[in-house]
């Protein structure tokens, strides 16, 4: 279930699903540690005797951000109950705070008594040993620790009793044990006051709200390392008040989404906003420590009981690099200075990291048929490389670049000029960038390139010009080498790469793969070079959906999260591949005219996002909903760096 509406502040992350449930808490690393590991987080509503917990049916649900913001606007109305809920979520921008504001209005039935109950189920580490729920009669708010990790939850209504009205605290997932939410559903909690091991708690607010009539209320969750620093923030955040801490973090994204000030041409509306929506849920994945992850959203659990809440270099160098050209240049310094923190002596980085720099879990092997291999993906350490330089050119910062001149810069290029197959020019085997295959890689190569080339540069700005020889005419002569193996005159196109196998002989391998736009986008080739042309038509004719979804798929026959009653279609549409496609359409426009093909792909990304604006890493191929991981930060990212790129082509075609 897609994540449509994901809060956070680099510290602090909470997520919730399509029925607006709290299903992901990270803290204190970006995910790195998940409280509650997918497990639900449940709102419940008692009128008059009635109950219903907010995610069954019964209730209509208009999830939203508020513009240009990392504030809910959500509305939840149950027609049966007579009550329609608002709500205003944030997590605050400066403090490790979750915020919600709550407005009921009772907008059909005589007066009524409303009970709000909020559930907890923490996992806290990730899993449920260990743990405690309490009640804190001194605090007067509930709960949860282990070891180094506090929650602390508290709220009121504005009108009546202060505080919570109700608590309760108890045991789930142990001996047949439900949990304590189901003590909600008579509208009456039991007050227990503490429980350890697999645990759960509720709270309950309580309103009265004559009819046709609306009152309001608060509850809040803030996170802490200890008991002292969650009873701080909890002073803190009564101090201050939740509607003024939520005001005042709405207006922090507001400022922060709109400081660069763009004129978008004559791009959609629905894409301005999509385009400003896409840089705050970039920013939700983004770890204060420098991490960028790929993406936070534990349903993927149940498909191979892995996440992607992951540094992969390559991810987060594309993003990196989209956020600098978007003018949001210190989380991006932030990601590369983690970058050279995690470059292995011998100059390349490994698949994946977890957001606190240790390695992350993996599937690509250290030895192949009894030989010692190298687990990388090669690409990874040249799009650094590119995306660095990238930064340095727009910004200009020599100082930011002096410390990793040497540790990152030179130490990946050696290392990509060490790892070629000297009998090809090309580099030697690594897994691709879709992380599916061995071999020798046209997208690998093109960004091993672009990695070069940004090293020649560096080296030529700080004076090393044989270094920067070295490297330039090291990419020369893999560009030689790409054009003479990996460019087919039969296919009349360049080919997917050449695939690895056992005796180490390398077959061709010329499917049609969306990634073949690395040839254009890192430099390899100009855009309108005929080479480039015959290789994009190829990429659209073949893998552009029929029907009435559309899209690109990554290549035909594409197994990953693939629906098996669609086998006769290619595969599913990505919105990555299918922006590759825009841009290739505004890199060789030469009118404005000529764009409309681009603005057609940006509509399209802007139709098939949730209603929040959140943007999945596929599409189901025929009903369009989101799949797989969602929200997917490089699918955000290529939105924003596809907007950018047509700004600055569509002021260029009007000089």
């Amino acid at each position: 279930m897609p994540r449509d509406l994901p809060l956070g502040n680099e510290k602090l992350l909470v997520s919730f699903d399509s029925n607006y449930v709290i299903r992901d808490i990270y803290y204190p690393y970006i995910g790195r540690e998940n409280h509650c590991v997918g497990h639900e987080f449940r709102v419940g509503v008692w009128v008059n005797g009635q109950f219903s917990w907010t995610d069954s049916s019964g209730w209509d649900r208009e999830l939203k951000y508020v513009e240009d913001t990392l504030v809910t606007d959500v509305t939840l109305t149950n027609n049966q109950l007579g009550v329609r809920l608002h709500f205003q979520d944030a997590v605050d921008f400066v403090i490790d705070a979750f915020l919600r504001r709550i407005e009921v209005t009772r907008f059909s039935g005589p007066d009524a008594e409303v009970r709000i109950f909020f559930h907890h189920d923490f996992h806290l580490y990730g899993n449920d040993i260990g743990d405690t729920a309490f009640y804190d009669p001194e605090l007067k708010a509930v709960l949860h620790y282990k070891d180094r990790r506090y929650f602390l939850m508290d709220g009121g209504a504005d009108e009546g009793e202060s505080g919570i009205a109700q608590f309760a605290c108890g045991q789930k997932e142990f001996e047949g044990k439900q949990g304590t939410w189901v003590d909600a559903e008579d509208g009456v909690l039991s007050g227990n006051a503490i429980s350890e091991g697999s645990v759960d708690s509720v709270l309950g607010l309580t309103f009265i709200v004559p009819s046709g009539q609306t009152k309001s209320g608060s509850y809040f969750m803030v996170a802490g390392e200890d008991y002292k620093s969650v009873d701080k923030l909890q002073n803190l955040v009564k101090s201050r008040g939740v509607p003024r801490l939520i005001q005042r973090t709405a207006d922090y994204w507001r400022l922060w989404a709109t400081k660069e000030k763009k004129d978008y041409g004559d791009l959609s509306e629905g894409v301005q906003k999509l385009y400003r929506r896409s840089l705050l849920s970039i920013m939700t994945n983004v770890d204060s420590h420098g991490g960028i992850i790929a993406g936070n959203d534990t349903d993927l659990l149940r498909f191979n009981r892995d996440t992607y809440s992951y540094i992969w270099p390559r991810d987060g160098a594309l993003v990196a690099m989209t956020l600098d050209n978007a003018g949001y240049w210190e989380p991006a310094s932030r990601f590369y200075i983690l970058c050279s923190e995690l470059i292995s002596g011998r100059g390349y980085f490994l698949q994946k990291y977890n957001p606190d720099g240790s390695f992350a879990s993996s599937w690509h092997p250290w030895m192949l048929n009894g030989r010692p291999s190298l687990p990388i993906q090669e690409d990874e350490t040249g799009l650094v490389i590119h995306a660095l330089w990238n930064h340095f050119s727009r910004y200009r910062d020599v100082e930011f670049i002096k410390p990793m001149y040497r540790e990152l810069i030179k130490n990946a290029a050696d290392f990509m000029c060490s790892y070629t197959d000297v009998s090809t020019g090309l580099p030697l085997d690594s897994y691709d960038l879709w992380e599916e295959r061995r071999g020798v890689w046209t997208f690998t190569c093109s960004a091993v390139y672009a990695g070069l080339v940004a090293a020649s540069n560096f080296c030529d700005r700080f004076g090393e010009d044989a270094n920067a020889m070295k490297y330039r005419r090291a990419a020369d002569s893999l560009k030689k080498a790409m054009l003479r193996y990996l460019w087919s005159s039969s296919e009349n196109r360049f080919i997917r790469g050449l695939q690895y196998s056992g005796d180490e002989a390398r077959k061709p391998d010329d499917d049609v793969d969306a990634s073949l736009a690395g040839i254009f986008y890192f430099g390899v080739l100009p855009p309108d070079d005929p080479m480039v042309v015959s290789t994009m038509n190829s990429v659209r004719e073949r893998l552009w959906l029929k029907g009435s979804i559309g899209g690109i798929a990554r290549y035909a026959g594409d197994w990953y999260q693939r629906n098996s009653a669609y086998l006769d279609i290619q595969g599913n549409p990505w919105f990555i591949c299918t922006l590759w496609l825009a841009d290739w359409y505004i890199a060789t426009a030469r009118n404005r005219a000529s764009l409309s093909s681009a603005a057609e792909l940006l509509n399209w990304t802007e139709k098939h996002a949730l209603e929040s604006g959140i943007l999945a890493e596929q599409l189901d191929p025929v009903t369009g909903g989101a799949l797989s991981v969602s929200p997917l930060t490089w699918s955000h990212a290529a939105l924003v760096d596809t907007v950018d790129r047509y700004i600055v082509k569509y002021r260029e075609l009007g000089q």
